[in-house]
């Protein structure tokens, strides 16, 4: 086994691109930060690949294993066709030890996830903890018996009145980011530039948030989705994800993506009613 460590994107994109498309909707992350790295419009924050851990694990040539961490975010992995490679894995975990690169989080499939962290703590003596348990569901079509409210529109420069103070909750929830509204509005104006984020309003009230993660080959992500606890259970967040989903269909994609907390029954059963269907499970774990 050979660790191959990457200091090109576009080489990464070229080597790992198609391997990866194997299983396009578990491979989501992985997929689209390849992608926004190797178009290399996109330099702000975390999006700049120089910044980037980008590996892969070959045996006679062929990749095994693939590796991808976009700092301050923890690693994503993904064996090639899904099968298990102990001795790549561990061929991994030794080169990040021997080239010093510190690992805070892994996030990919359960199995993965669950065998890369036996090896790791091993390895560098630390704790871990289960930070998410988290479900990966896909959509090719919209349940037409599902309720809508409201009307869906984008973000636009006149929401910063309160479209800061939802983005911020929202990454509290999914994050555990403190919760501090920044000076500027850089950050904020650059989401609204980009033109995926979308608000439900009813009523001219603005009352969810939801956003396209990612758009790739056949598949766009759905995430952020946001209700003020005032508007709860009201089904807005069902309606905004419904409506969200149908425009990205309506665009030509084969498949909606999202991921879910298993531990909030609330929102997968929603989404199913949606017409999500389940794929796998992941876990997002932190070392200590």
């Amino acid at each position: 086994m050979q660790l191959n460590i990457y200091k090109d994107v576009k080489q990464f994109y070229k080597d790992t691109y198609n391997i990866l498309m194997g299983h396009e909707v578990e491979n989501l992350i992985p997929l689209g930060n390849l992608i926004i790295g190797n178009e290399g419009k996109d330099k702000t924050g975390w999006r700049d690949p120089a910044n980037w851990l980008m590996a892969t694990v070959t045996e006679a040539r062929e990749i095994k294993l693939t590796a991808i961490m976009t700092p301050p975010f923890g690693i994503t992995l993904y064996e090639t066709d899904n099968v298990h490679n102990p001795a790549a894995l561990e061929c991994l975990v030794k080169g990040l030890l021997d080239t010093k690169i510190s690992v805070p989080r892994v996030m990919t499939n359960k199995s993965l996830a669950e065998n890369f962290t036996k090896l790791y703590t091993k390895a560098t003596g630390q704790n871990h903890e289960i930070y998410m348990r988290q479900r990966v569901f896909k959509l090719s079509k919209v349940n037409p018996q599902i309720s809508t409210h409201g009307t869906m529109r984008l973000v636009r420069p006149s929401d910063m009145t309160f479209f800061p103070y939802w983005v911020e909750h929202a990454m509290n929830i999914f994050t555990g980011r403190d919760i501090v509204i920044p000076d500027t509005t850089t950050d904020y104006d650059y989401r609204i530039d980009k033109k995926l984020y979308y608000i439900l309003e009813d009523d001219g009230v603005p009352v969810t948030m939801a956003c396209i993660t990612r758009e790739m080959q056949n598949i766009a992500g759905v995430g952020m989705v946001y209700t003020p606890p005032y508007f709860r259970s009201k089904g807005y967040a069902s309606s905004c994800v419904a409506q969200l989903s149908q425009l990205i269909l309506d665009r030509g994609f084969k498949y909606c993506v999202l991921y879910t907390d298993l531990t909030n029954p609330t929102s997968n059963s929603i989404y199913q009613k949606i017409g999500y269907e389940a794929v796998c499970d992941f876990l997002e774990i932190k070392f200590m």
